[in-house]
């Protein structure tokens, strides 16, 4: 039996224990509040209390096969220290959750071969991708939705929605958590991921439709703005994995 630890249980760390747990997993799980280390341990996470920009050390945390790494933290020392207390634990395999704002907004179709911008992510990134000590696979994920996030309510109290001649790239929860499944389940390590949906409407298509399904009033979009866009491809995550996606219809939301 494997055990995982997931360094963030929010959003997409939370669920993702879950499913680990009832997959036959072992799961130790990590929150930066103790008021939620309750709530983790009635679901039967083995929780702990972490924040890695303190000078602490993990042991009983990074105990572990394999680390998927989910929180939004852009401290490059933080993880600089960090990964030197992964070395010199059990852990084997590491998964970055990344994001595809890596990229440029280059009008263009994206893949994983396009060069990233320098920033303190993607040079977080390469602190894992170049460790000797573990195999990393990096996710880069496009726009999160799902439980808790729906698009509609993104933009409130007559914000403007700027592009909205450009194209969404986003994938469903759901989708993001049968990913890691598979990556861990078939082995797919020391390699990169670019994860969106297929489907690419339009901002103004994805947003209107968006308000639409929670009854909301129509979105204001900004004019006359210079068209600036990517379309993040997977094909490479689809090919590998022989992934087909469960959210492919954005406009079904």
């Amino acid at each position: 039996m494997k055990n995982v630890s997931i360094l963030g249980c929010g959003w997409l760390g939370k669920p993702m224990a879950v499913s680990l747990l009832n997959d036959g997993f072992l799961v130790k799980g990590s929150t930066t509040s103790e008021i939620k280390i309750q709530e983790l341990e009635s679901l039967g996470i083995e929780s702990y209390c972490i924040d890695i920009t303190e000078f602490e050390e993990f042991d009983l945390f990074l105990a572990s096969d394999i680390l998927l790494i989910a929180i939004t933290l852009k401290d490059i020392d933080a993880y600089e220290r960090f990964i030197e207390q992964i070395e010199i634990s059990s852990i084997q395999k590491v998964i970055f959750i990344s994001s595809t704002s890596v990229y440029p907004a280059s009008n263009s179709i994206v893949t994983e071969e396009t060069e990233t911008m320098n920033t303190p992510l993607s040079e977080i990134e390469n602190l894992f991708k170049n460790n000797t000590f573990f195999e990393t696979t990096i996710i880069r994920f496009a726009g999160l939705f799902g439980p808790g996030r729906h698009p509609g309510s993104w933009f409130k109290n007559g914000k403007i929605i700027p592009q909205p001649n450009g194209f969404v790239n986003m994938i469903h929860q759901e989708d993001c958590i049968n990913i890691i499944h598979e990556i861990i389940d078939q082995n797919c390590w020391n390699t990169t991921f670019n994860a969106s949906s297929n489907d690419h409407p339009t901002r103004k298509d994805f947003y209107i439709n968006a308000r639409n399904s929670l009854n909301f009033e129509m979105p204001i979009f900004e004019e006359n703005s210079q068209l600036n866009y990517k379309i993040i491809s997977s094909k490479k995550l689809q090919e590998n994995l022989n992934y087909q996606f469960i959210h492919d219809n954005l406009l079904e939301i």
